[in-house]
Order: C-alpha cells, then structure tokens, then sequence
C-alpha cells in the first residue's frame, strides 16, 4: 500500500489511480531559458523515484507528461539577446535538459510536450473561451485576466489568507512574489517583433500558468488526473492558479494528488547567480564527480525536506556508491560456492526487502531504503567472510540489489558509466594497485608513469587517507 503525503489535505493518503489502475501523472517542467541546476534536478530525480514505485512496487501502468515551457516572459527575452527564434532558442536549452536527464538515469516519459505545439496553443485557445463562457474573464489593455473572486476555493492548495485579496488587482508577468494575490493573466498581447498566436482575441501569446492546465486535461484526458507535481516553488503561484482555471472551466476536481519536492541548498545557502552557487551537472562532471554520484546525492535525503548541497556530501555520495559497486563485484567474483545446503541468507534477503519497499511505500522514504540496503550489504559480506554459499543464496542476493535499483537507479547508472570509460574498471583498479607498489619500493617515477597513463584516459588519481582513489575527469 503506497502511502503519499497530499499537498492539498496537508496529510499522507493512500494512493490508488482513479481509473483502472492507470496512473495519470503530470509534472511541470523546465521553463527553457537556461540549463537546468541540480536544484531542478533534485525535482525531477525524487519524481523519477515516484514513477519507478508506481511501475516496479505497485504494478501500475503509467502515462506521465512533462512539459517544456518554451514561451514566458524569460524565453522571449532570451531569444531576443542573441538573436535567435524563439524555437532556435529554446531548441539548445530542451537538447540540454534532455541530455542531462538521460546521463542522470531519470526514466524518459510518455509525453514531451512544448506550450508552442500547435495542439497546446489550440487547447488553451478552448480553455480561455471556455472561462470566458462562464464568467471567469476579463479584458483589460489588450490582456485577458482571470478573475479570483469568481472561484470561492482559490487558495486552497497554498492556504492563502484570503482576506490579503484585493478585488480588481492585477498582474500581467508570468511570475511574482508569493504574497502577490491578484488576477492573473491568462493571455497576453505581444510587442513587435515577438511571437505571437491567435486564438480568437487577436495576436497575443500564453501566460504561463494557463499552459500546464491546457498540456494536462489535453493529454491525460478527463479530471481529475491522479497526481501533478512539481518544486515546492510551484505551489503558489503557479499551482495555485491552475487549479483555479481548470476547476472552474471544467467544474471538476482538477488533481487528486499534488506532490511537491523540497529546495536545494549549496553549502548552506539559497541558490543564487549573485553568490556564483548555481551549478550545472556539466560543472558537477567537471570537478570529477559522475552523475550517478549527484543522483545519490539527490536521493540521500527525504524529498520533503530541504537537502543542503555540498562538496564533502558528494564526496561521500562517491564512496557510498564504490560501496555498493564493491559489493556487486565481490558477488560477481565469488567462485567458492557450494552446490548444495541450507540457505544462510533466506531471512536476511526477506527483511530486507520487505525494510526497503515499506520504506519506499511510505512517502518515498528513499533515505531508509539506503539504509535498508547498507545494511543487508553489512550482512551479507559478514557471511561471505564466514564461509561459502550455496548458489541459489548468490542467486537471491543479485536478484534483491537488481530490485532495489529498479526503483533507485544508481547502481545500474554507474555501471552505464563504467562502460563509457576510456579504461575499464578493472584496469584502473590494477594500475592503482601496480602504482601503490612502485610507491612502497620508492619508485615515483614508475608511479607517476602510471598516474599520467589514467589523467590521459580521463581518470583522475586521489591519494587521501587509507589509499587511493579514481575519478572521472
């Protein structure tokens, strides 16, 4: 039973689809001015985690849609500053998202719609008249508004104070402070030379708030879609304001479930360009860190609670994940087995799964579940050491840490990595044992020989405390 916490009731519930079992998941994507950070990433590897518990625990099909926001006040500024199409724009930046979710082992999805597809344009096109039909709209200095106090539940998501209302204010950009309540705009009229559409009210483009209900009910199909979720930064204002055009031109709940992923800090603080603490993943990789470590990282701490970024934190993701893939070789190479006897692992394996998918069915508790995990690894090597096991125990250790991945994705990640390395694992760790000797017999030359031999295969030697290890430049 896969208990969720509910942004909408404040408490956790247990998640069943609406209908027939088929998960419908809505998750509001990057809007593409920029290359994403690792705070986007954090968003998007915990609801990675949300998907593979609903295909690999609970056994549901899933169509799940996450969108790109190709048009805003931020992208067509951006296009403009160098010259570009707005699609030419935006088409380098949804390349890099793509390529950084794929090296971050986050599941594709069903659905990649952008807000500027000719489908989207038409369904907001609908959703705009449809409020218009019943009263939720007005017109002001070319802009159509939608009007708050036409729905009596707005706030009800981010628990507003509805008496900081003030009738008739307004706010014509796509985003603004959390205390701003006012009229939001739905569509906006467009300067020359920018793009624009007509949906019947003469040229004008999107805003952005109006794009996520029109993608969600045109693709998951009729309300309410089981789950929408995003960074907790959504909360108010954009989901908010999607609740209430949706709700209001379709007259049903919009979502049953809204899930939301906490901040990420760095060293302590909020990231921001002026501090120079926004980081890519390309500049992760850059200072020798895989990906597989920062998706570790990212999966170390409860989705609901803020995750403070750190250099020695990924440092330990590293090794936490050398542990894990020293574990699977030990496994791999034990060939003193016995055909036959009584398993010694049969219990061990059962309360591990049953601790990891309890842990994991209980609001994504990934931090248990890697507990869960070292844990049965600490077990299993004890036994390893006391003494051979029969082959079907070798057998059910392998399938449990596979299962656990399928949910997790980091061991299979960083064996996807090992491939692509210009030296096989299995090399560097011979080189490092061969340079550790020519060390102890004092020959640095040899030992630097070596050193340089990794460095122009892309592998970084570290001498720290208790040995050494490799990185990937």
């Amino acid at each position: 039973m896969l208990q969720i916490y509910n942004t909408l009731s404040r408490k956790k519930e247990e998640f069943q689809p609406a209908k027939s079992k088929h998960v419908r998941m809505y998750v509001c994507g990057p809007t593409v001015y920029a290359r994403g950070h690792i705070g986007n990433f954090r968003t998007f590897v915990c609801l990675d985690v949300l998907r593979r518990v609903l295909r690999n625990i609970c056994n549901y099909p899933i169509k799940e849609v996450i969108n790109f926001t190709d048009v805003d006040d931020k992208t067509i500024a951006g296009a403009s500053d160098e010259g570009l199409s707005l699609r030419e724009y935006t088409d380098q930046h949804i390349k890099d998202f793509q390529s950084d979710w794929l090296a971050l082992g986050i599941q594709p999805v069903e659905e990649n719609p952008r807000a500027t597809d000719n489908e989207n344009i038409e369904a907001m096109g609908n959703l705009v008249k449809e409020l218009e039909r019943k009263g939720h709209t007005y017109q002001s200095e070319g802009s159509i508004y939608f009007r708050i106090a036409t729905h009596p539940e707005y706030g009800k998501l981010s628990r507003l104070d509805k008496k900081g209302i003030k009738p008739g204010a307004r706010i014509n950009v796509d985003e603004y402070d959390k205390e701003d309540v006012r009229d939001f705009v739905l569509w906006k009229p467009v300067k020359a030379g920018e793009p624009s559409w007509d949906i019947g009210f003469g040229p004008g483009r999107p805003g952005w708030h109006l794009e996520c209900s029109a993608m969600a009910l045109r693709l998951l199909g009729e309300p309410p879609i089981d789950i929408h979720a995003g960074g907790v930064d959504l909360i108010f204002p954009h989901h908010e304001n999607e609740i209430a055009q949706s709700e209001t031109a379709t007259g049903k709940l919009f979502s049953r479930f809204w899930i939301h992923v906490e901040h990420l800090f760095v060293e302590g603080k909020k990231m921001s360009k002026s501090t120079g603490n926004v980081f890519t993943l390309p500049e992760i990789v850059s200072k020798g860190y895989r990906p597989s470590a920062l998706r570790y990282l990212l999966l170390s701490s409860h989705y609901r609670k803020q995750l403070n970024f750190t250099w020695s934190g990924i440092e330990q993701a590293e090794e936490s994940l050398r542990r894990l893939t020293d574990f699977l070789a030990r496994l791999d190479a034990e060939t003193s087995v016995k055909k036959a006897g009584q398993s010694r692992v049969k219990v061990k394996v059962e309360n591990a799964r049953n601790r990891f998918f309890e842990a994991l069915s209980d609001d994504l508790n990934t931090a248990e579940g890697l507990g869960a995990i070292f844990d049965f690894v600490r077990d299993v090597n004890v036994l390893l050491d006391s003494g051979p096991l029969i082959q079907s125990d070798l057998v059910a250790i392998q399938k449990t840490m596979d299962d656990f991945d399928l949910v997790l994705g980091v061991m299979a990640l960083r064996k996807q990595e090992d491939l692509q390395l210009e030296a096989p694992v299995e090399e560097i760790n011979r080189l490092i044992e061969s340079r550790e000797q020519a060390r102890k017999r004092r020959d640095f030359s040899f030992a630097d020989k070596i050193r340089k031999d990794l460095l122009s295969r892309g592998i970084v030697l570290e001498d720290i405390a208790g040995g050494t290890r490799w990185k990937k430049r």
